[in-house]
């Protein structure tokens, strides 16, 4: 086999770029920004541009198409949480592998499947039931891998699926690379924001919109109170962002030094602080109490009707809002107020309740800012003879405003790199040629060609090393079965590849989305037969449309890839 020399750091980091589990993108920060460059040069997001719901935007401004492109995707994908779609690994085993990059103890603190819980939320409410994590008590753990969207696109041949899918990371690199190719948004305003537990990206337009898995979040959807926005505020409210990526670089929480560009992280920093703040506005008041439904019981809604004045509680009143178009506190609330039942009003104030109107006039007349001291005490002393609790609600109160994010310090050795610059303009083909000529530079855009698997400009070793060391599934459902029978059922599948040109999947993805090229199949038998005779050598000529795995036996297969190739793969790597 030819190929050129590499380490074996260099080894572990290009072969994660075809895999791209939790815990490789985790160690190899680079990897992010990688995959959001295959995308782009894929032609399936290319083709988004052709459909007539983004052609009718022609012309339209950025935001009006994110909307549109937030849409497609609730349409088109599904949020797939199996954790074993991509097989089961084992906890020594990766620790081990990544030792020489990040201690395990570090590890542990930062990787949902090594231990991590999060915070005192998380343990509030079981998050790693919530994910399913709770029976993987044992060193058998999930092999959590990210896709590109040749393989989310790929679930709906997987039985079980309608759709497209993928997990949170796929979702935001997906996001990423269509914002920017559906949506002409500048490259240089997405950024994406990982955590142990999710994934999720910050565009830098307008006031600010946060990817949430298909989802899209507005700054005004943020504080809106609601039970989805609050499930949407989840991970930055209660964890560590371990990596921020960017087109000029990426920054870790682990690692001292960081390729994003200093400025460009400070500006993040203020817009992200910008969005997650808001002022204390009657309207604010009741988004919070609709947030924090316990302190709803301490407050009453007046309303004036024919002279007199009519008083509902807050809890009511909510109940009404939840069945209705309607809205506390904004243009809709007199509408929401003519749908209250008579009876449901009271013609005098219950004296242990504050008056929503009288608190409106104090916020309005001091210009309450509870994010600071004075501000909260001055409402402090406002509520505390109604609310025993006066000091929780203030808290609660000056957290919903304002967020404080858990980012990497600011405090680290920003390392001179060439950003990638790709104008909104350009072509796909541009675009490629452009990652091309950069790739001796910048290594996320050589990392990008091996996301992408492009096997005509890359070194196949990564390919060999992650297909027979790191593709599970086809070992565990096929791992009984007969090496005659396995290729029995390879020649029964669809001879089609889910990657166009001269790209190849890996085995697990011919085995979840039954389908595959000629030298896909002899892939995935060369993992079957390596995992039971594991020192025997074995050797894939490719010759065009003629594909030969050798080793005790021979078995061809027939390839539409245009590929010629002789490759040894050893009994290690």
């Amino acid at each position: 086999m030819e190929s050129k020399q590499i380490s074996s750091e260099q080894l572990e980091k290009y072969s994660s770029a075809i895999t791209l589990s939790d815990m490789e993108v985790f160690v190899f920060p680079e990897l992010m920004y990688s995959l959001v460059l295959a995308n782009i040069m894929s032609p399936i997001i290319w083709q988004w541009r052709d459909a007539d719901c983004f052609r009718k935007l022609q012309g339209k401004g950025s935001y009006k198409k994110l909307m549109r492109l937030r849409q497609f995707i609730i349409d088109e994908y599904e949020f797939n949480l199996d954790l074993e779609t991509w097989g089961l690994t084992d906890r020594k085993k990766e620790l081990a592998r990544f030792e020489k990059f990040i201690s395990p103890e570090e590890i542990a603190r930062s990787n949902a499947l090594f231990g991590y819980a999060g915070d005192k939320y998380y343990f509030d409410v079981d998050i790693r039931r919530h994910f399913g994590l709770d029976k993987y008590d044992s060193d058998i753990i999930p092999y959590w891998k990210t896709e590109t969207v040749e393989a989310m696109d790929a679930f709906r041949f997987r039985p079980g699926y309608e759709k497209r899918a993928g997990e949170c990371v796929s979702l935001a690199a997906l996001y990423a690379a269509a914002i920017f190719v559906v949506c002409g948004i500048p490259l240089e305003k997405i950024y994406m924001i990982l955590t142990p537990l999710h994934s999720q990206n910050f565009i830098d337009i307008q006031d600010g919109v946060l990817t949430n898995n298909r989802r899209l979040v507005t700054k005004a959807m943020w504080f809106n109170g609601t039970a989805i926005s609050n499930k949407a505020q989840r991970a930055l409210r209660n964890e560590q962002v371990t990596i921020l990526a960017h087109s000029s670089g990426y920054v870790h929480c682990l690692y001292k030094d960081a390729t994003i560009d200093k400025n460009t992280y400070k500006k993040f920093r203020t817009r992200l602080s910008q969005f997650l703040t808001t002022q204390l506005t009657p309207l604010m008041f009741a988004n919070f109490l609709r947030s924090y439904p316990q302190y709803q019981k301490h407050f009453i809604f007046c309303h004036h009707f024919r002279g007199e004045e009519k008083f509902i509680e807050a809890e009511n009143l909510f109940r009404y809002e939840h069945g209705s178009k309607f809205r506390i506190a904004d243009a809709t609330f007199e509408k929401l107020i003519a749908e209250v039942s008579e009876e449901d009003f009271a013609p005098y104030k219950l004296p242990e309740r504050i008056c929503f109107e009288h608190l409106y006039r104090l916020i309005c007349k001091t210009g309450i800012d509870v994010r600071k001291p004075d501000g909260r005490d001055v409402l402090k002393s406002y509520v505390a003879p109604r609310i025993p609790e006066a000091g929780s609600f203030t808290e609660d109160l000056s957290e919903f405003l304002h967020l404080e994010a858990k980012l990497p310090e600011s405090d680290k050795d920003y390392l001179p790199s060439e950003p990638v610059k790709i104008p909104p303009h350009w072509t796909r083909e541009q675009i490629i040629d452009y990652l091309q000529s950069i790739r001796s530079q910048n290594i996320t855009a050589d990392l990008a060609f091996y996301a992408y698997r492009d096997m005509e400009t890359c070194d196949w070793l990564p390919f060999i090393k992650a297909a027979v060391e790191r593709n599970p599934v086809s070992i565990q459902q096929l791992g009984d079965m007969p090496v005659e029978k396995v290729k029995s059922w390879l020649d029964e599948l669809e001879n089609t590849s889910i990657y166009d040109g001269r790209r190849l999947a890996q085995p697990d993805e011919l085995v979840n989305f039954r389908r595959a090229d000629g030298i896909e199949k002899a892939f995935l038998l060369a993992n079957i037969i390596r995992s039971r005779q594991n020192q025997q050598p074995l050797e894939i000529l490719i010759d065009r449309e003629k594909v030969l795995l050798k080793g005790r036996q021979e078995h061809r297969f027939v390839s539409g890839k245009g590929i010629k190739k002789h490759i040894i793969i050893p009994p290690s790597l």
